[in-house]
């Protein structure tokens, strides 16, 4: 099976509910959904289908090189990993995938997590003790036989987590009492949570990999929500709990024959610990652009913390500061531009120094590469222009190029201080060529875009998606991340940016959107706010001699 939405990782070890938690999988899924298993030196009956793979170690290699070993055998958009004790909502694997299309996939996603209630121990007499170790019966001390029941229980619904300063996993109940709790979850169903469990989460297989969410030198067991968590929000990324399904999960803490599969499971906690302390609170992993304290600060104040402890993360500096990001330009244009307009506005993009890709309607022989996309002007043909140059660039930031603005140097010296927000530069102004009048009013457009590459392509793509099945409509908003509107691509904000000195965009006769030149021209007044008019504009002269 090639192309599938989700690849479920299951490593299992001396587990005796495996069979039962992928019986409960396939019954539940409604995606195209697969199940890898691991067995992890030992064998079990498993059932056969054609939406299960299973690998036999002979010998154990540990949980974490376990899901690794699951992972490279998926070819799935999505990689879930769950433990092998656990029950499912009908259709959750759809229902998480749903909610990857509104917030992107620079995340890692969890379900409710309810307690399981697998099985009783029932003596003769018929007295019941609920899922435990083995034994006699407590109130006869006749023998006991296991009966399973499988039940997801309503109560408690587990939804926000965190860590301590040891650190030790913790529920983060009081975070639902936060006013940005309700608002989320008022709003999508989909809430923050600074740490998780680890017994079930999702993300992208490849942010999976980029960022070694299962780091085999913290060893077999231990730390996992930890780890994965804190490389999530480290990244610059973000970890939510979908409201919307849930899954069930057993707890084994109570040792005997009910304790974890693997031997010295102490060691091994202690070991990823110690590991997780020195790559997040010492700041030392290469791969995060926040501090720990960041995070902390985000989510502050965080049960298990003193503010000597707080004290002392804010203290430790980023070990590994990241480099610069990269940064590049799509340039984009339907060929019809007047070509003294269109050279001028080349010659400063050309300026900036930066990588270009050019994608247009016909050959164009401008940026360092150019990719024809053989189509109709119009606002679809434009998206999928941009969406072809944002996956062509190799950097990791874009800028935005429309072929008639004239960019200044200083608009490409701006680099996005986080990578889910879209930013724009608010000091433009716009120029009738005709007589070189010109207009300011604060508004974002779409030619004055930068933000993370990656974050980019995953908007377009899914506004692509969007008017294919659904047609063009401005309700969706043309600029990403600036309307509130039902039909709206995704969640995900703007914010502005001013460059030392503006940018000028040239209105001429071939423009594909009109252009305004009165304030009365607009129907809310809100949308030319600060309207100024001018024969001249800073840093480019007398508007009659800029082209």
């Amino acid at each position: 099976m090639e192309n599938l939405d989700l690849s479920i990782l299951i490593p299992a070890r001396n587990e005796e509910f495996l069979k039962r938690t992928i019986e409960d999988i396939l019954s539940n899924i409604e995606a195209d959904t697969e199940i890898i298993v691991v067995l992890d030196g030992y064998e079990t009956d498993l059932p056969t289908h054609p939406r299960l793979k299973v690998i036999h170690n002979p010998e154990s290699i540990g949980q974490r090189a376990a899901t690794n070993q699951a992972c490279r055998l998926s070819k799935a958009k999505y990689v879930m990993k769950t433990d092998a004790h656990c029950a499912f909502d009908k259709g959750f694997d759809r229902k998480m995938i749903e909610a990857f299309k509104e917030v992107g996939d620079n995340i890692t996603m969890i379900p409710v997590m309810r307690n399981l209630h697998a099985f009783n121990w029932v003596c003769e007499e018929g007295h019941s003790r609920y899922q435990g170790p083995s034994g006699p019966c407590k109130e006869c001390n006749g023998p006991t036989k296991k009966d399973v029941v499988w039940i997801a229980k309503t109560n408690p619904q587990s939804v926000s987590y965190c860590f301590d300063s040891e650190p030790h996993f913790q529920y983060f109940n009081l975070f639902k009492k936060r006013p940005e709790y309700a608002k989320d979850f008022e709003d999508k169903k989909l809430t923050e949570t600074m740490s998780i469990q680890g017994s079930c989460f999702m993300l992208t297989r490849d942010k999976y990999w980029e960022l070694n969410i299962c780091d085999e030198s913290l060893g077999s067991w231990g730390s996992q929500g930890i780890e994965v968590a804190g490389k999530t929000w480290l990244s610059g990324g973000r970890v939510v709990c979908n409201h919307k399904t849930w899954y069930a999960h057993m707890f084994r803490t109570q040792g005997g024959d009910f304790g974890f599969p693997y031997e010295n499971p102490g060691k091994k906690v202690e070991h990823a610990k110690k590991t997780v302390r020195e790559l997040f609170f010492d700041n030392k992993w290469d791969g995060q652009i926040y501090p720990l304290s960041w995070l902390l600060e985000k989510f502050w104040p965080v049960p298990g913390w003193s503010e000597e402890a707080r004290a002392q993360i804010k203290a430790w500096p980023l070990m590994n500061k990241p480099s610069a990001p990269t940064a590049g330009i799509v340039y984009y244009t339907d060929n019809l531009l007047d070509k003294k307009i269109m050279k001028a506005c080349q010659k400063r993009i050309k300026k900036s120094g930066l990588p270009i890709v050019s994608v247009t309607l016909k050959p164009l022989d401008f940026g360092d590469e150019n990719i024809v996309l053989p189509l109709e002007r119009g606002y679809l043909t434009m998206f999928k222009q941009i969406l072809a140059g944002l996956e062509e660039l190799d950097t990791d930031v874009a800028f935005l190029c429309e072929h008639d603005v004239l960019y200044h140097q200083t608009h490409f010296k701006f680099r996005p201080p986080q990578k889910n927000i879209y930013y724009y530069n608010m000091n433009i102004w716009q120029l009738r060529v005709s007589d070189g009048h010109a207009v300011y009013f604060d508004a974002k457009r779409l030619s004055q875009l930068c933000g993370d590459r990656k974050f980019l392509i995953e908007h377009f793509k899914k506004r692509i998606e969007l008017i294919e099945k659904l047609g063009f409509s401005r309700r969706m908003g043309f600029e990403p991340g600036t309307h509130n509107r039902p039909e709206r691509v995704d969640d995900f904000k703007a914010e502005g940016f001013r460059s030392e000195f503006p940018n000028v965009d040239v209105k001429h006769n071939k423009n594909l959107t009109s252009a305004r030149w009165h304030q009365s021209e607009f129907r809310s007044q809100k949308n030319c706010q600060n309207w100024q008019e001018a024969d001249e504009i800073y840093g480019w002269g007398k508007g009659n001699t800029i082209i």
